[in-house]
């Protein structure tokens, strides 16, 4: 789970980033440790303007395992296959 690796990234702190979302820290620090359910972890994803999988994996690990236009990652969880196309930003 990448949710602590991708607030640092975005510039919050966890505790900003825990009233950002109406919780408190600790409430946060547990999603962080635990396993949250999806409806959490779009609410999250949707806070920080990210896609729900890059709470899980990182673009460049996507890129890295990857053929140029599709995914081969397992979800860590379930373990069932995330299909994931990634597409180049012009950015």
């Amino acid at each position: 789970m990448r949710i602590k690796e991708v607030i640092k990234q975005k510039g919050f702190t966890q505790k900003e980033f825990a009233e950002r979302l109406g919780m408190s820290l600790p409430g946060l620090v547990q999603i962080m440790n635990g396993k949250p359910s999806l409806t959490t972890l779009e609410k999250i994803a949707t806070a920080l303007d990210v896609e729900v999988w890059e709470l899980l994996v990182s673009r460049e690990e996507v890129i890295e395992t990857t053929s140029p236009n599709e995914s081969g990652i397992v979800c860590p969880y379930c373990g069932k296959s995330l299909n994931i196309s990634v597409e180049a930003s012009d950015n």
